[in-house]
């Protein structure tokens, strides 16, 4: 029987653990790049005993970034800048993974506390927005996004690739396409914000060929050994929850033949008019029914926080891997401390020894 800290083999790839660190957006990149701030954080949590950390969402294009201050990955020298992270990702022990993304309707905005609003018009730290179809988010998100042309789209696939081949060059070894949180993959996908006419648009197979074809120009370039997988918002809270998620069921049935490995279970995050109940392990009950009918390992994140419960949702089969975020902010080493709380034996070997010998030495002081 699997547990928290039963190794999770998937293609070449073996992880100490079932616990990841789920990709969180830092917004203290500048022009794309990695700042002094990047290595410091992704090397604390590596170092704090998880087997994969993602790093954040990274934008596949300029104007595919939230903020101004997101991360890139759409030319060489901010793959480049990425080499020393995955470095120290991978020199404690762990498996380095990147999230690729573009932001759609939501980008060209303040960060979060800095407003979380869209950048007024007229400002020149903002750009246009992209999506299926020229409709806003809403609330605080309020620009009217440009309706991508069937040409556009084939540059965005394209810039996915591009961004998945440097990401392969930087050594990564874990790859997740961005397809939700109302993010340019969500909103083809989401009738709350596509409207077409065309082939990516009207029933639910057409809203997903641009998440599938995106995928699957993905997987020519990434290498077979390794893990693609993606995060995908099943379900958006909207009253019409069923068939959104047998329609995203179906269309994960189809990422699994085309060569998807891995499927991170999450919300759509679509519409502000969205009731979400939150709670503690929320998307617990969803996720295992995903992994049921689709077959695909899966995982989630979203309100699990404590060992005892993320252990008891690996051995009963609901989850493959819990994804912690908050979490791991809060406590680097959430690992060890859950190690402790489960009662493994020689919880030490989950930290670097200049930690470990020093907390199981002098534990009882």
């Amino acid at each position: 029987m699997s547990s928290l800290f039963s190794p999770l083999s998937l293609k070449g790839l073996t992880l100490r653990n079932r616990i990841a660190v789920s990709p969180m957006c830092q917004y203290m990149a500048e022009d794309g790049l990695v700042t002094d701030w990047h290595g410091p954080h992704y090397a604390s949590l590596a170092r704090g005993g998880a087997a994969l950390v993602v790093v954040e969402a990274t934008a596949v294009s300029p104007e595919g970034r939230i903020t101004p201050a997101d991360l890139g990955i759409w030319n060489d020298e901010q793959a480049n800048r990425l080499v020393p992270i995955v470095r120290d990702i991978k020199a404690a022990g762990a498996v380095a993974g990147i999230q690729i993304a573009h932001a759609g309707r939501k980008a060209s905005a303040n960060r979060p506390w800095e407003g979380d609003d869209h950048i007024p018009d007229g400002d020149p730290r903002g750009w246009e927005t992209l999506a299926p179809s020229a409709l806003p988010f809403g609330a605080n998100l309020t620009k009217v996004p440009h309706a991508v042309t069937p040409e556009e789209i084939g540059r965005i696939k394209a810039d996915f690739v591009s961004a998945a081949a440097r990401a392969r060059d930087a050594g990564f070894e874990w790859l997740v396409l961005h397809f939700a949180h109302g993010y340019l993959g969500q909103s083809f996908f989401s009738e709350h914000s596509n409207q077409r006419d065309d082939e990516y648009g009207g029933s639910a197979e057409k809203r997903g060929r641009f998440l599938l074809e995106t995928l699957e120009a993905v997987r020519q370039v990434w290498p077979s050994h390794l893990p693609l997988t993606a995060r995908f918002g099943v379900i958006e809270f909207d009253g019409r929850d069923e068939q959104t998620t047998a329609d995203a069921i179906a269309l994960i049935k189809k990422f699994k033949e085309t060569g998807l490995d891995f499927i991170d279970v999450s919300m759509g995050f679509s519409t502000p008019e969205a009731n979400i109940p939150w709670g503690a392990n929320m998307l617990a009950d969803l996720t295992a029914r995903v992994r049921t009918e689709t077959g695909l390992p899966c995982a989630t994140s979203w309100n699990i926080s404590k060992p005892e419960e993320a252990d008891a949702m690996i051995r009963n089969g609901q989850l493959d891997m819990v994804m912690l975020a908050r979490p791991m902010l809060a406590d680097p080493h959430w690992p060890y401390m859950a190690a402790r709380r489960l009662g493994i034996e020689n919880p030490s070997w989950v930290m670097p020894p200049p930690y470990a010998h020093w907390l199981e030495r002098y534990r009882g002081e």
